[in-house]
Parts: C-alpha cells; sequence; structure tokens
C-alpha cells in the first residue's frame, strides 16, 4: 500500500503540470488580458467589458491608442508582460514548485494569503452541505431500497427527480424570491456570512447569526447532491439485497435488522464511498462558485470568478492548482477509505 500511495502522489505531479499548460496555452489566446485591463481603467472604460477586449490593427491595440507609450511598457512590465510565454511560463512553474503563487494584479495582496483569507467561507459552506447531504441522503436512501414499490418509494422519487433536474442556482433564486426577498417571508440575509454586528454579539448570538446566514446557501448547494446521493445509497442496497450472501443471513435466523446494518451496509458504502471524493470537489469548489456570486459570500469561488473577468491571471492560476491539488487528493483519500471498510480490496495488487 505503501508503494501505491507514492505512485499516485507521484502522478500528481505530471497532472498539475500538464492542466497548468493547458490553461496557461488558453489564456494566452484569450483577449483583453491584464495589460489591456489596467490600460482601460486608466482611460476608464472599466475593466471586463467591451473596452477591454482587444482589436489588434497595426500592432497597436485600440484600448492603448492616445497612451504613451512607455507608459504601456511600464504596465507590460509591472505584469511581467515584457518577457515572452514560455519565460513567462517557466518563472510560474518554478513558484509554483516552491509553493509561491505570486502576487494578484490588482488586489495588491499575495495570491497565499488571498486564498487563506477567503477558503474558511468554502469550507463552511462545503462542510454544512456535504454533512447535511450525507445524513438525510444515506437514511432516505437505505429506507427506499427496504420499501421499494412502495407508495413512499414512489412519492420521494417524484421529489428526487425535481430536486434532481433543477439546478442549485436557480433554486437559490427561488428561496431567495420566497425566502428573502421582498416577500412577506423575509426570514433570510440574502449577503454575507455574518452580520455587520457580529463582533458586538454574543458567543450564543454569534453561532445563531452565523446559521441563520447559512440556512439559505446550504439548502441550495445540498438540493443538487442530495438527489444523486439518495439514489446512489438505494441502488446500491437493493444491488446488495439480491446477492446469495443476504439469502444465506436471512435463513440463519438473522433479524431484518441484522441482515441490514450487519452485512449489507458494509458492502453497499463501498459505492456511495467511491461518490464522496466527486461530491466533495462539486460541493467545496464547482458548486460553490454560483452561490458565493448569488449570495455575495466572500469564498474562493467568487473570487475566482471576479478574476477570471479581471483577467488576474495570478489568483486564476493560484486557484486552479489549489482546487487541482484538492481533487487529486480527495480521489487518493477515497481510495485509501476503501481498504478501510473492506481489507479485501487491495490497489497495489490491482496495479501489476
Amino acid at each position: 500500500m505503501t508503494a501505491y500511495i507514492l505512485r499516485r502522489l507521484l502522478l500528481i505531479i505530471p497532472t498539475l503540470l500538464a492542466i497548468l499548460l493547458v490553461n496557461f496555452a488558453i489564456v494566452q489566446a484569450a483577449p483583453g488580458g491584464p495589460v489591456e485591463q489596467a490600460v482601460a481603467r486608466l482611460q476608464g472604460l472599466g475593466g471586463g467589458g467591451a473596452g477591454a477586449r482587444v482589436e489588434v490593427a497595426a500592432g497597436e491595440s485600440r484600448a492603448s491608442r492616445g497612451l504613451d507609450p512607455q507608459l504601456i511598457e511600464t504596465i507590460k512590465r509591472q505584469y511581467g508582460f515584457d518577457k515572452s510565454p514560455a519565460e513567462r511560463l517557466w518563472l510560474m512553474l518554478g513558484q509554483y514548485a516552491r509553493l509561491d503563487f505570486g502576487q494578484s494584479f490588482f488586489r495588491g495582496a499575495k495570491v497565499t494569503d488571498l486564498i487563506l483569507d477567503k477558503l474558511p467561507v468554502t469550507l463552511s459552506l462545503g462542510f454544512w452541505a456535504t454533512l447535511i447531504t450525507y445524513l438525510v441522503s444515506i437514511p432516505l436512501g437505505i429506507r427506499k431500497a427496504v420499501r421499494h414499490g412502495s407508495r413512499f418509494d414512489a412519492w420521494s422519487s417524484a421529489l428526487i427527480v425535481v430536486g434532481y433536474a433543477l439546478p442549485s442556482f436557480l433554486f437559490a433564486l427561488l428561496l431567495i424570491v420566497v425566502f428573502a426577498g421582498d416577500t412577506s417571508l423575509n426570514w433570510f440575509p440574502v449577503r454575507g456570512l455574518v452580520s455587520d454586528d457580529f463582533e458586538q454579539l454574543s458567543l450564543l448570538g454569534k453561532l445563531a447569526d452565523y446559521f441563520w446566514h447559512l440556512v439559505l446557501p446550504v439548502g441550495a448547494l445540498v438540493i443538487g447532491g442530495f438527489a444523486t446521493l439518495t439514489l446512489l445509497t438505494k441502488n446500491a442496497f437493493l444491488d446488495e439485497i439480491a446477492r446469495q450472501y443476504v439469502v444465506t443471513a436471512r435463513a440463519k435466523g438473522l433479524s431484518e435488522r441484522q441482515v441490514l446494518y450487519g452485512h449489507v451496509l458494509r458492502n453497499a458504502m463501498l459505492l456511495v464511498l467511491a461518490g464522496l471524493p466527486q461530491a466533495l470537489i462539486t460541493v467545496f469548489f464547482a458548486g460553490s462558485l454560483l452561490i458565493e456570486v448569488i449570495f455575495s459570500l466572500d469564498g474562493i469561488g467568487r473570487m475566482s470568478y471576479e478574476a477570471a473577468v479581471a483577467r488576474d491571471y495570478p489568483v486564476v492560476f493560484g486557484t486552479l492548482f489549489i482546487f487541482t491539488l484538492a481533487g487529486l487528493l480527495f480521489r487518493l483519500i477515497g481510495d485509501l477509505a476503501f481498504t478501510v471498510l473492506d481489507p479485501r480490496i487491495d490497489f497495489e495488487t490491482r496495479a501489476h
């Protein structure tokens, strides 16, 4: 197992390198880079809009016309664009090898400090959404498997299908309209993770305020993973219940509860566990991006979105590196968890 873990850890390096190379090549072809963004801001055109897009004519961008060429060169030098793409790539890879993600172009801070500052919000959303999803979906999936074909299974499946078809951001907007807009049910806040007077509250008041702000964004995140995990749990249990060892256990006189939780649960949970790394990646990163934007939560997802719009490349590549590394590590942890639940699984043997 040690050799398998070492191989997987070593494979992370070329995987990260390949992803960075592909995205670096895509970024070079994208119009409206940081130099054009800075020039557009100097001219009052606004970053991220049409004025920041580059239209090359005779080697000169429209956004830079009318500005001192020396100023343009100074801006290029400030952002490192006085060097060739190959030089910039080599310098970036050297920094990343030292876990130095550089300085943000427009935020005036190190990318590492920005990520550490925004990380608690993203982790908070991901942790509670994942916890609630598993606490609800696994018991519900087991109950649906035990009562397969019943009325409970039918109407709960209908709700699950609706939940699966409803995107999390659309459900978030629905929650805002019903529970937080200008409606009569103005129960929850729609901005931030805590109130403005959070520091003046008591410990109990801080906890209540924190969870009060989490209700809508976490609820919107749960709806997406809830449907998938429930059906996965149900199908895993149905598959295991039909196996011969379950028939044998019942023939020995074991109660249905002993059969279900003493034998079926351990084997069925292997499939559920297999989806945990992907669920974590989806909730923590892909799912949280739109939710953070909609609810004005100052997390990594919102920061990476704003950085992409503003062409703040150090922040874009820094968050991409963290997202990819976390995803690869989550998958490795998921494989190791397999061996804890079922010692018969030996990935090192399978590799040969």
